[in-house]
């Protein structure tokens, strides 16, 4: 069986009068290894030839060795396949030997992790086997145009190898991809771009994160909704900002209360998703738009426009973002709603000088995103691939809305309340009392559900609660399913 890497093992092997056999010292320090942990059960070791060259003695030492732990239940050998660690090791000392890891006497006070930063609230949850997850509103991968990516991809890899493209680039990204997104934004939404004033990230919560770096600083205020998406809240909070709380009706943010907090308190940003509001997927109306855009010029706060999923709207075409009407506005999207969350591409679009800023925040995370697979993408916009993928899955996700808030009225229309949401990929669902919303939380595990806490969007103990549960990843039989054990918890 051959193994990825060379095992490099430095036994300290010792000759001469009171040294000992040197098998009985390569089988005490194989026993070491496997204590510390370095050698893992189910591991193969190097066959005999290879060991005995590696520690400079005669294969038959190294052979007498494995064979004496062989005896003792430390290796096993599978004939031809090789040797391999046992997965039933003989004592409970072979786990990793902390006097062994721990040498703080000889190096002063060590790592300090009980020091670590103050835990931040933000929850995350990711398909598991047999549990049905209510996301948050991720799109459909099993829709995703793989053989027209694949395809992009051969030909950018290909292409890339030929020409020496294949190192590093610019850290604001592809200026291929850069381009095409300039472009969609500039004709699909309306706004006024270039590809110097957008720069790519590894999808919108790395956006949210670079913009919390850049603009806000040890007690700055920021205001965000009462119900918001919470990375964006704790991205804001881990830079050290104030958190304000706006409150948010059947119109989207109530702008009167935001004007009352700009009064009381010199506010630094203001974070909304006005198009489909998280959690509660409600549109900020036209008239409050121009009032935010009035009090931004007034109290002089920056607006950070999250529009998480622009592309799927139901009930009328999509209102246009506000970065349209102002070009300082900073600007966040994202390909994931609209490919897949796998590829991480986000973007932002911004004044220059705060592109060239992120750019240098960028060199400090990751240098720079995977410019093979910007490229492969911005060829799927350019063909009109990535149009055509929209319009197949609004048309999925449009029959799967209906579907779901057929099956809720049905089976859970004296539980649960909730509005049809015009545009996103996700339903609010608040609760007739809070039992039940107690008693589903409670129950979700037992019942095989998974799903955001229902405290997690307001942050606050006794905030607003409520469920989102999205459907778009949900077929027939899916929302069928989710409904069912829904119903299920709030009973047991």
């Amino acid at each position: 069986m051959l193994r990825e890497w060379k095992l490099h093992l430095k036994l300290g092997l010792k000759r001469g009068d009171g040294a000992g056999p040197v098998y009985v010292q390569i089988a005490h320090g194989l026993i070491a290894e496997i204590r510390r942990g370095r050698l893992t059960p189910g591991e193969v070791l190097p066959g005999s030839r290879e060991m005995a060259e590696e520690l400079g003695v005669n294969r038959k030492t190294v052979i007498v060795a494995y064979d004496e732990l062989i005896a003792q239940g430390w290796l096993v050998s599978r004939g031809t396949k090789g040797t391999f660690v046992s997965t039933k090791l003989p004592e409970s000392r072979s786990k990793p030997n902390r006097a062994v890891l721990d040498n703080s006497k000889t190096r002063g006070e060590g790592p300090q992790f009980s020091r670590l930063a103050a835990a931040l609230d933000v929850p995350v949850i990711f398909p598991k086997p047999g549990i049905v997850l209510l996301d948050d509103g991720t799109p459909d991968t099993r829709l995703f145009p793989a053989e027209s990516f694949a395809r992009a991809y051969r030909s950018a890899m290909s292409l890339a190898g030929k020409v020496g493209k294949l190192g590093y680039g610019d850290p604001r990204g592809s200026p291929v991809l850069r381009t095409a997104i300039s472009r969609m934004l500039n004709m699909d939404r309306g706004l006024a771009t270039t590809p110097e004033r957008v720069c790519l990230t590894r999808g919108s919560q790395m956006a949210i994160y670079l913009a919390s770096r850049i603009l806000i600083r040890t007690g700055d205020a920021v205001v965000v909704d009462d119900l918001t998406y919470p990375p964006a809240r704790e991205a804001f909070r881990a830079a050290g900002a104030t958190i304000l709380r706006a409150k948010v009706d059947e119109g989207g943010t109530d702008i009167d209360n935001l004007e009352k907090l700009c009064r009381r308190n010199r506010v630094r940003v203001v974070y909304l998703t006005p198009h489909h509001h998280f959690p509660t997927t409600v549109l900020l109306n036209p008239a409050r738009r121009l009032r935010l855009l009035a009090l931004s010029s007034q109290f002089g706060f920056t607006i950070i426009e999250d529009d998480y999923d622009h592309e799927f709207h139901f009930a009328h075409q999509p209102l246009l973002p506000l970065a349209s009407f102002d070009p300082a506005i900073l600007y966040i999207g994202s390909m994931s709603k609209l490919l897949s969350p796998s590829l991480r591409i986000g973007y932002i679009s911004a004044p220059e000088k705060f592109i060239d800023r992120a750019a240098q925040e960028i060199l400090l995370i990751d240098r720079q995103g995977d410019q093979i697979t910007e490229e492969a993408v911005a060829e799927l916009v350019d063909a009109g691939e990535v149009r055509r993928h929209a319009n197949r899955a609004l048309r999925v996700y449009s029959s799967r809305r209906e579907k779901l808030a057929v099956t809720l009225r049905a089976e859970l229309g004296d539980v649960v309340d909730f509005r049809m949401p015009d545009g996103g990929l996700a339903f609010w669902l608040t609760f007739e009392t809070q039992a039940y919303l107690d008693r589903l939380e409670k129950n979700a595990v037992a019942f095989g559900l998974s799903f955001l806490p229902s405290r997690s969007f307001s942050g606050k103990e006794d905030g607003r609660r409520g469920i989102r549960m999205g459907f778009a990843g949900l077929d027939d039989q899916g929302i069928r399913e989710a409904v069912r054990r829904m119903k299920a918890a709030i009973g047991g």
